[in-house]
């Protein structure tokens, strides 16, 4: 028998050791600033300069493209480098997924990436280092170079939908897997969080790992409340199992 498919359902938590903030969790920046919310809105980032002036400042401060993988985006590389077919279905959008060596196409990431910018008018793509430059020269609101229109993140902002076609590749692999693991998500942000109770009702292994309790709990075979970076190591380690690996994809 080949080995079974791991899906690795990742959110903010997955990226806390790697300095990325937590926007949810109990000191998120959406609880102690909820205005902050605006920043990352559709309707007021294309209505409102300033919102997008705070929203590039805002971009810059968190430093996000310096950050570097994990030990928890190590391992979840590392077991599929070992041959255990693995899936990453993220909810993150720093990349640090493929920066510890997950290949690009085996990570479904339903927000996007905040390592490339849109242009809102042509839908001209480019670096996010690139606008960061033009923000750090003291441009505060870069326009896309090709055509003047509003540029954004990469990234789906609330009031935006996701990528229908990696959407229904992750429900694929939800309904697929033979072990779904969350990690580090709060599991409320729907449709994304519906895809934990989808690999259940398929009859996949459903192990949660996060330090706050999430409304798939009670559907969970396990639920594990210690910290990421030393727990989900511990868990690939033993989930993975022996076997020939089965992943031709």
């Amino acid at each position: 028998m080949g080995k079974p498919l791991i899906a690795v359902f990742s959110g903010a938590g997955m990226s806390t050791d790697s300095g990325i903030p937590d926007y949810r969790g109990p000191q998120g920046l959406w609880r102690s600033d909820p205005d902050a919310e605006k920043l990352v809105t559709y309707a007021y980032y294309m209505a409102d300069p300033e919102i997008r002036r705070r929203s590039w400042r805002m971009r810059a401060e968190i430093g996000a493209l310096g950050a570097q993988p994990n030990a928890a985006h190590l391992a979840v590389a590392e077991l599929e480098r070992a041959g255990t077919p693995v899936r990453v279905i993220t909810q993150n959008v720093d990349g640090l997924h493929q920066l510890a060596g997950m290949p690009a196409r085996k990570v479904f990431e339903l927000h996007g990436t905040a390592r490339a910018v849109v242009c809102t008018a042509c839908r001209a793509r480019s670096g996010m280092d690139e606008a960061l430059a033009r923000i750090a020269a003291g441009e505060p609101d870069p326009a896309c170079l090709g055509c003047g229109g509003i540029l954004k993140s990469a990234t789906v902002m609330f009031g935006e939908r996701l990528d229908p076609e990696v959407l229904a590749r992750a429900v694929a692999v939800a309904k697929g897997c033979h072990v779904f693991i969350a990690v580090g998500t709060t599991l409320q942000v729907q449709p994304a969080a519906s895809l934990a109770g989808m690999a259940a009702e398929a009859g996949a292994r459903l192990i949660i790992v996060n330090a706050e309790e999430t409304p798939y709990d009670s559907l969970a075979d396990e639920v594990i409340r210690e910290p990421i970076g030393t727990a989900l190591p511990a868990l690939l380690a033993r989930t993975g199992g022996p076997g020939p690996a089965g992943d031709t994809a």
